[in-house]
């Protein structure tokens, strides 16, 4: 599927689409002292806690009130890291370099060197409890497979799109991203970082405050069960989607 395709655009704005506005101007984004930079920090814990980080938002902040000199264990160092990434994220452009650049930046923790900011170049698949439950797409493939989805988010960025558009293509772009499953590890944060990169680059840095990461973790079993819409690939069925993709708009209410 092509990230700038529309076929789901009218069946999404029925649900859910034609309230994005509405929601949008009832969301508090009043600028209080400190509270952009929290919120980035918050998003940077509730991704790393879908990925099973133990670190929770208070013991984060508490963490950070505390002033250790001490060296901060691996969750902790998980957490700086992508928070590093989010930082870089909002004073650079949406582009597939950058991005690798940030998968480089917080993988650090849990990739060797060579993994970092690097496609995969092995077979990758996501486990669950009773076995694995997606195959991604064949190593040789990714190169020309992102080649192509980058191309796509090049062409939305230039393409003046509606709010309801936007936030459309903001969620396609992070399903269609996690089902290539381009990284060893790491494709989760990515695709929810790539998500709200989209929708600052197009409607202003102020986006960068909603609370996505936050919903999908506390909604994590509906984030899972939307997000698998096949048991490879080559079966996906993007005509399931749009329980994933009223997902974003939802973490406006």
């Amino acid at each position: 599927m092509n990230v700038t395709e529309k076929t789901y655009l009218d069946a999404y704005s029925q649900t859910i689409g034609n309230q994005i506005k509405g929601l949008l101007t009832r969301f508090d984004f009043s600028e209080d002292n400190g509270q952009f930079e929290y919120l980035i920090k918050a998003s940077a814990v509730y991704s790393s806690n879908i990925e099973g980080n133990s670190v929770d938002l208070n013991s984060y902040m508490n963490y950070e009130l505390s002033q250790t000199n001490s060296k901060p264990g691996k969750e902790i160092e998980e957490i700086e890291n992508l928070i590093a990434a989010y930082g870089f994220a909002q004073q650079n452009r949406l582009t597939e370099a950058n991005l690798l650049h940030c998968h480089k930046m917080f993988s650090a923790t849990f990739l060797i060197k060579s993994k970092r900011g690097a496609y995969r170049i092995e077979p990758v698949g996501v486990f669950g409890k009773t076995g694995m439950a997606y195959l991604a797409v064949e190593p040789e493939f990714i190169g020309k497979g992102m080649e192509t989805f980058f191309n796509g988010v090049a062409e939305l960025i230039a393409t003046p799109l509606t709010t309801e558009e936007v936030f459309y293509f903001a969620a396609l772009l992070h399903l269609r991203f996690a089902h290539i499953h381009p990284f060893r590890d790491g494709n989760g944060r990515a695709a929810r970082l790539l998500e709200k990169w989209f929708l600052a680059e197009k409607l202003g840095e102020h986006l960068w405050k909603i609370p996505s990461e936050q919903y999908y973790k506390e909604h994590q079993p509906e984030y899972y069960a939307t997000i698998h819409l096949g048991v490879n690939f080559y079966e996906l069925d993007y005509d399931k989607c749009i329980d994933f993709l009223v997902m974003l708009p939802n973490c406006l209410r």
